[in-house]
């Protein structure tokens, strides 16, 4: 098994950092600030770039075809537009309320956008997963309590995703056509002590990146799930990852400092970061939604 350790890239001790995206066209990196409500945008070497205030949590914050960001907010989907901060709210999902906020999404090669929910004080079954394209949103998955990471296998036959409260990674069959996903089954269990799932992402090999919230790292998983390397970081709430870089070979990794005492923070006053860290995997294109 192998072992990187990641270095800090963007001291910016976000409260809860997540859902990366790499922008191939900027050569920039998008990010969230959840309970800030704040769509980020870093480019290695000149620092943060951009910021774009949702006036709510945020969850995930996406790429669009035409530009711009399709964002994943409390009160649902909106359409952000980058020159001037104007927001747009395009679609409306089935359990909005104050007590729910997003949680983490993504684009599948579709264009279809992808986000999950959670209730606040973290309450069992409460959140679900969600699926909109073209202004609709459908519920696709139920009873979830943190509706986290997600990414797609490189043939899109697979799409895998992470409940974390399950302590697993789970692997759906995905039919990119319709969208549809069905046959869910265990991909990996994570042991009890090193942390929760959380954000992830699948490089070009298949590989599976998997952040643990509480476990100062992230585990690299072949596609078979033998544990292949872990990448210690210098923050214990490690909340997601994707590849980046004008090769796509430097993967970045988002953390939190929301929720951690005075001590603790003092043993890692870099929580909530951003983080890099050279693995030798390759990452893909990010897909933009429609």
């Amino acid at each position: 098994m192998q072992e990187w350790q990641a270095e800090l890239a963007f001291d910016v001790r976000a409260d809860l950092g997540e859902g990366p995206v790499w922008d191939g066209e900027q050569e920039r990196l998008i990010w969230v600030d959840i309970m800030a409500g704040r769509i980020r945008a870093y480019r290695p070497g000149a620092g943060e770039v951009g910021s774009w205030e949702m006036g709510e949590p945020v969850g995930a914050a996406v790429l669009r075809k035409r530009g711009g960001f399709l964002a994943a907010a409390q009160s649902g989907f909106w359409t952000v537009d980058e020159a001037t901060g104007a927001k747009v709210k395009v679609a409306e999902y089935a359990g909005a309320c104050a007590k729910i906020r997003m949680n983490d999404g993504k684009a599948d090669a579709q264009g279809r956008f992808w986000a999950g929910t959670m209730a606040f004080d973290m309450r069992p079954g409460a959140g679900a997963l969600y699926r909109m394209s073209g202004g609709s949103v459908e519920t696709m998955v139920e009873g979830v309590t943190i509706s986290n990471g997600l990414d797609w296998t490189p043939d899109g036959r697979g799409m895998y995703y992470v409940d974390t409260m399950t302590g697993r990674v789970d692997l759906f069959d995905f039919d990119g056509e319709t969208g549809r996903i069905s046959r869910r089954r265990p991909f990996v269990t994570i042991e009890e002590g090193v942390g929760y799932p959380d954000g992830m992402t699948v490089d070009a090999a298949g590989n599976v990146w998997l952040a643990l919230w509480g476990g100062w790292s992230v585990r690299c998983y072949s596609p078979a799930g033998e544990l292949l390397g872990v990448v210690k970081v210098a923050a214990s709430q490690t909340s997601s990852c994707a590849f980046g870089g004008k090769d796509l070979d430097e993967l970045y990794i988002t953390s939190a400092r929301g929720g951690l005492s005075e001590e603790a923070l003092s043993k890692e006053p870099s929580a909530g970061s951003l983080f890099v860290a050279k693995v030798g995997g390759k990452g893909r294109p990010c897909w933009r939604a429609d």
